[in-house]
């Protein structure tokens, strides 16, 4: 936590939660892409 503040107090706030965030959504991300080819290729069999 100590090193976040740190961040914060060096690149800005905005910077610091933006980046944060990035990193967090990023594996959701991955598996949302996954899932949408997957269903891409499931519709293009059906069709």
């Amino acid at each position: 936590m100590e090193q976040m503040l740190n961040y914060a107090s060096s690149y800005g706030f905005p910077m610091v939660v933006a980046a944060y965030l990035l990193v967090r959504i990023e594996s959701r991300l991955e598996t949302l892409a996954a899932s949408i080819n997957d269903l891409a290729q499931i519709i293009a069999e059906k069709l």
